[in-house]
């Protein structure tokens, strides 16, 4: 065993188990690569001020969670805890807003960072796919999104998932609102550190997780009660679109999200099966956060899918994927002769798109034999130095256990041909 172990709260990603999160991955992405979304990827840190001023200063992300370091040279750089604010950073960097074709459409997949208490689904290292729409505010862009990440979990089999949708209002509405909601809580019985949230961020309140705080929050305004003529309208299309597309959602008026940018349009997808950490994943629009970190003004909407928690929802619900072979046929050398001839063989077959693999350090072929079924190749090649004076390699069937004598020179078409 060695010295070193993966840091708390983090986790190594191996096979098999490994190839389950890609394809996963994959999944999500798939119905986003088809919509016109472009590949983005950004550095593993930023400025501490960018999550600062577009995360939000009052969040526990910003606060408790965060990762952060200075530089040698006196940077202060953070850990990046979530995606959209670096990807709009870098989409405004790179000025992808001016190319005239909005909304600038983007997808990403990475690790992100925050320093929680770990848990069944909470990692302090994890990894999302998300995507961003830049540049134009529209219902259809919003019910886009929603489609587009509903697609992608029932291709994967999951159907005990649920979307939750609400609408925060907007710069117009929301005020009001916030005035209303503070005079009502500074009038429950909440700690400190709640207290001080009121006077920052008070819907920050209204995702509180503990009972005690929830029970308080009975009477509290609605929402949906102080929004304007616009963001009712833009919600109830938003809301039409998805009933139109038979994208079932539930409308949640206690839904906030965690991070301050959130206006209008907000929807989180839950699985019942993970217990306490339900959410999978989610997000919404953000129509000031540009600002909000030094550019123009460009409403924005996006979402982030956990795919830790999407592997963990495919596993609550008995979900296995159909995931492709990792080797498809596994050369067995007898000889060194052999091994040389039958190494020329297997490049080929990797050249022409077949997964192969090779009995490395010359093993005998009972041992050879053994990796080779482990592998789960449905194939194996196996040749002496008498099949090699014939010209032939011994092809056998790993599940039929049928072997028969191919010509050297046909192995690797007759393999293509039975691999289709």
């Amino acid at each position: 065993m060695s010295t070193f172990q993966a840091p708390k709260g983090t986790y190594d990603l191996t096979p098999p188990r490994s190839a389950t999160f890609l394809a996963v991955r994959e999944a999500i992405s798939a119905p986003l690569r088809d919509s016109g979304y472009g590949y983005i990827e950004t550095p593993g840190f930023e400025n501490v001020e960018l999550f600062a001023r577009g995360v939000g200063e009052s969040t526990d992300i910003v606060t408790k969670e965060m990762y952060t370091l200075t530089t040698k040279g006196g940077d202060q750089l953070a850990l990046r805890p979530e995606g959209t604010a670096s990807v709009l950073r870098a989409a405004l960097e790179a000025n992808l807003h001016k190319a005239g074709n909005l909304p600038v459409k983007l997808w990403y997949s990475g690790s992100y960072y925050r320093y929680e208490r770990p848990q069944a689904g909470r990692y302090r290292h994890f990894s999302q796919v998300g995507a961003e729409a830049i540049g134009t505010e529209d219902p259809v862009l919003d019910a886009e999104l929603i489609i587009l990440a509903d697609q992608a979990y029932r291709s994967l089999g999951l159907r005990r998932f649920r979307i939750l949708l609400n609408s925060l209002g907007d710069k117009e509405c929301r005020p009001v609102y916030r005035e209303a909601l503070q005079t009502f809580l500074r009038d429950l019985d909440l700690d400190e550190e709640t207290r001080r949230r009121i006077e920052i961020n008070p819907l920050r309140v209204l995702d509180d997780k503990r009972a005690d705080v929830q029970k308080q929050l009975t009477d509290a305004p609605k929402l949906r009660d102080y929004l304007c003529d616009a963001c009712k309208a833009y919600h109830e299309e938003v809301r039409a679109l998805l009933t139109a597309a038979g994208v079932a959602f539930e409308d949640d008026e206690k839904l906030v999200r965690g991070l301050d940018y959130y206006t209008r349009t907000t929807f989180e997808f839950v699985h019942d099966g993970l217990g306490s950490q339900s959410a999978v994943g989610g997000g919404g629009r953000y129509d000031g956060l540009s600002e909000m970190i030094g550019g123009p003004e460009l409403p924005s909407v996006g979402w982030a899918l956990g795919v830790d928690r999407t592997v963990l929802a495919l596993e609550a619900e008995g979900v296995e994927l159909d995931l492709p072979a990792t080797t498809s046929v596994y050369a067995v050398p007898l000889g060194e002769e052999a091994r040389r001839v039958l190494f020329g063989v297997v490049t080929e077959l990797r050249r022409a798109g077949i997964a192969a693999d090779f009995a490395f350090g010359g093993r005998g072929l009972k041992g050879a034999m053994k990796s080779a079924n482990r592998s789960g190749a449905r194939y194996t090649l196996v040749a002496g130095e008498r099949d090699l004076a014939e010209g032939v390699v011994q092809l056998k069937d790993m599940e039929s256990g049928e072997q028969s004598a191919v010509p050297l020179t046909e192995a690797a078409a007759e393999l293509a041909k039975r691999l289709g």
